[in-house]
Parts: structure tokens; sequence; C-alpha cells
């Protein structure tokens, strides 16, 4: 298998991989339609962060052993089930809060782990670095294109450096395209309901990643 000529075949299964609805695509979502587009950037930057770890991992032998671990794993899920019931606990809270008035336009409860970008940052770095998926993923996907002949661990963090860059741009296009509606996002009534709407999304790909074998 040659290297060079199975790129176009990875770069077409990253980008139908990255646009697949999931934890990822809603948290970008939210940020960018209540924060904007510079309030999303620091969020991809977490996740795609992430995501190069676990590469890292998985070149690195961690990741199988994550895998193979029925133990580690199950903590994995029970971690990234956490994270994600976390988050859109803080959404729900949210959008109940502007139902009930509590709220105004200066004191809304911050989106992220913590303030500002950084909080943003981590948000997306910790819900990647849980997502059990990811380990899954680069030990079934990224084999299929390193050569035997390769050196393991420099190829796959060469191809996961070409996939966090697809994954950048496409995301970053993804957040600008709802930034620029963001004045509608962020009317009131628009907000609560987008609030109440990633929320449950969230709280469900939670039970999912719970409950996924």
């Amino acid at each position: 298998m040659d290297l060079v000529a199975s790129l176009p075949a990875f770069v077409l299964a990253v980008v139908l991989i990255a646009a697949s609805p999931g934890p990822a695509i809603a948290l970008i979502l939210r940020r960018a339609a209540i924060r904007g587009y510079a309030g999303a950037v620091p969020t991809v930057l977490g996740l795609e962060l992430g995501l190069y770890v676990w590469a890292l991992l998985a070149a690195a032998g961690f990741a199988a052993l994550v895998a193979a671990s029925d133990v580690a794993y199950i903590m994995l899920r029970v971690v990234g089930a956490v994270v994600l019931i976390y988050l859109g606990g803080r959404a729900l809270l949210a959008a109940r809060r502007m139902r009930a008035g509590a709220t105004g336009p200066t004191d809304l409860p911050d989106d992220s782990l913590s303030r500002g970008r950084w909080g943003a940052f981590a948000e997306g770095f910790t819900v990647q670095l849980a997502n059990p998926k990811a380990a899954v993923f680069m030990l079934a996907f990224y084999p299929q294109f390193i050569p035997p002949d390769r050196p393991l661990f420099a190829t796959t963090a060469a191809l996961a450096l070409l996939q966090i860059t697809i994954e950048t741009v496409l995301y970053l296009a993804l957040a600008a395209g709802v930034a620029r509606t963001g004045a509608w996002f962020r009317r009131p009534i628009v907000r609560r309901r987008l609030e109440a709407a990633s929320g449950t999304v969230l709280i469900m790909l939670a039970a999912r990643v719970a409950m996924d074998a």
C-alpha cells in the first residue's frame, strides 16, 4: 500500500467523519451562535488538540490498552458522559433562568468550563479527550492507511496532523457561517430555545456514550 496513493481516500473519509453529528458539532454550533466566530475558535482548537493527543497515544500503544481493557474503557465512557451531562445541564439551567427572567443580557451564565477563551479551549479539549470513541477510531481507522514499511509513530503523527488541519478548516467555516446569523441567535427567545435544544442534545449524547458497548 502506497501512502501517497491512499491520501485521497483518507481525506474523503476525514471529511465525512468530521461532518457526522456528535459532541464536537454540538459544541461548535452552540458556541458560534452565542459567542460568535471568535468565541468558537478556542473550542475548535481544543477539540483538535484533544484529537491529536489521542492520535499520539494510539501510536504509542496507550489507546490499544484502553480499547482492550473493559475497566479502562468503561471508566473513560463514564468520564465522557459526565462531562457532556455537565455541559448539557449548564445549558438547560441557562434556558430555565432566562425563561424565569433571572438573568439579564450582561449576567448570563458562561457556557464554558471557566470564563473566557481558555475556558472554551478547555471545554473542547476535555470533551475530546474524554471521548472513548476517539481511541477506538484511531485504532480502527489509521492502520488502513499506514504501510508496514513506514514508521508507525511518525506516520500516525503526520496523518493526524493532516486530519486536524482538515477538520479545523471545516469547523471554522461552520462557525463562521453560524456566526453570521449571530444577532438572530442572541435574541432572548431564540437563545433560550438554543440553550434548551443544545442542552438536550448534549445530554442525549452523554446517554449514548454511557450506554454504547
